[in-house]
């Protein structure tokens, strides 16, 4: 694709195979299974971008975090306490100041899917800096006001075949009915988002019940009304075409329990009178319940684990989620997932996507699962693991145990809807270097590599996902 960056020079003699097999992929359609983009870039043909600024920091938190890590304050960069509504940064000077600092991502994903995005998407070639900075905002504003550069020019320009957001499970999803009105062509799928009608305890949990109840329809007394409310709001989302749930978990613990010990633990959770090991066992029962609904209606499941989320509590309480400072935690697989596997691992008509921010799992554990599990897929390196060197890991760590079919290929996982062909790219030029690595050692044929490239590519996600 003109503009992106190759991790490798394909023109070394070294290289040549690795470049062989990158090129016998790098046409093929987008397959994005598990974005955060707002599908409200979508609903509206004639919708854009507003500055550089929204476009590229605030709203990123691998940038958002990084910046914060050197002592710039949240507010220089359009982020203000959540009291503080009415407040706005100023896009340029934000912009000027995450060009002075872009040195920061050097070595760093987020700065090759920037260079990228700009590069591919604007024509710009050069690294921003402070002395830049003006010039390249006006480029890209400029670029901005044509047709050409609407989200839905964009998604067919970058050649996706399917996105699919993420939604909460209150969701109206008017956006999509939207989308689906307007007859354009563009494949945007919902997807189901369940964590916080599942956290009980949580601050807000009790007035989430109240807005479940109206959204589904169902008077929410007890257990059973909570789970027949969750049961038809999936039912929605999957008549608007939705193939998936996404579940993020700190643990993966679940557990089995009985009606009545269920509606014990619910009908405290409805007062307010939950203990933290209760709350654990509650979280461990949905996490069993979801994986049955997903077995009686077809959703694919994506379990996310390992992340220790608003990891500084004041920032939290002031500025509110998502802003950066979600945190690696270890995660232990095995016992935690046995309870649900032991109901639902060798149905195959359960599809269990496994993702984890603690890669010391994947050999240990990850793919001696998913080798021996129907149910049990892996998903690609997430998160902080979303990097050059995270993808041969996971190669590395994964296939001579788990094989190629129990992988789902990538998804990329993103805010940034700019940086979604920069990370499929990335994807597939590491794909093609750990293959020619097999191919040089002679495990597998030139054929093979080339099968398996576009696999890894394209089919692994439409066959995991159920495309």
């Amino acid at each position: 694709m003109k503009g992106i960056i190759k991790v490798f020079d394909p023109s070394l003699k070294k290289n040549k195979t690795a470049a062989e097999l990158f090129e016998s992929a790098a046409d093929l359609p987008l397959i994005c299974p598990h974005t955060h983009v707002d599908p409200r870039l979508f609903a509206n043909p004639e919708a854009g971008f507003s500055n550089p600024a929204f476009l590229f920091v605030t709203p990123d938190h691998y940038v958002v975090r990084m910046l914060i890590s050197q002592g710039i304050r949240f507010e220089q960069l359009g982020i203000f306490p959540v009291n503080e509504k009415e407040c706005t940064g100023d896009p340029r000077e934000i912009w000027q100041l995450f060009c002075e600092h872009f040195s920061l991502f050097d070595g760093t994903p987020s700065g090759l899917w920037i260079r990228n995005a700009l590069s591919m998407v604007f024509d710009i070639s050069d690294k921003p800096n402070g002395e830049n900075a003006d010039d390249l905002y006006d480029r890209i504003i400029s670029a901005l006001q044509e047709p050409d550069f609407s989200p839905r020019h964009l998604f067919e320009r970058f050649n996706i075949e399917v996105l699919c957001t993420t939604d909460s499970a209150r969701d109206s999803l008017e956006a999509h009915d939207r989308i689906k009105a307007s007859g354009w062509t563009g494949q945007i799928r919902p997807t189901f988002r369940p964590d916080a009608l599942i956290q009980i305890g949580r601050p807000g949990w009790i007035d989430d019940m109240d807005k479940l109840s109206q959204v589904s329809g169902v008077s929410i007394a007890h257990f059973s009304d909570y789970l027949e409310a969750l049961s038809l709001r999936r039912e929605v989302f999957k008549a608007k075409g939705a193939v998936a749930i996404d579940l993020g978990v700190e643990t993966p613990y679940t557990c089995q329990l009985s009606a009545e010990e269920a509606e014990v633990l619910f009908q405290k959770g409805l007062r307010g009178k939950l203990s933290h090991d209760e709350a654990r066992q509650f979280g461990g029962l949905m996490i069993y319940e979801m994986a049955r609904m997903s077995l009686e209606d077809g959703l694919v499941m994506q379990l996310h684990a390992g992340s220790y989320r608003n990891h500084h509590s004041y920032i939290y309480e002031t500025y509110g989620p998502d802003h950066g400072f979600d945190i690696p935690v270890q995660v232990e697989w095995t016992r935690n997932l046995k309870p649900l596997l032991d109901s639902f691992g060798m149905d195959q008509r359960l599809r269990l996507i496994l993702f984890t921010l603690d890669e010391s799992g994947y050999s240990r554990e990850l793919a001696p699962l998913a080798g021996s599990y129907p149910a049990i897929r892996l998903g690609p390196p997430w998160w902080f693991h979303d990097s050059p060197e995270g993808m041969l890991r996971y190669f590395d760590a994964v296939v001579e145990t788990a094989g190629f079919n129990n992988l789902v290929g990538f998804n990329d996982d993103t805010r940034a809807f700019l940086s979604i062909p920069a990370r499929h790219d990335l994807w597939r030029q590491m794909s093609a270097l750990w293959l020619a690595k097999l191919v040089r050692r002679g495990q597998i044929s030139m054929n093979t590599a080339r099968m398996r490239m576009v696999d890894l590519a394209y089919n692994l996600a439409k066959q995991g996902y159920r495309l």
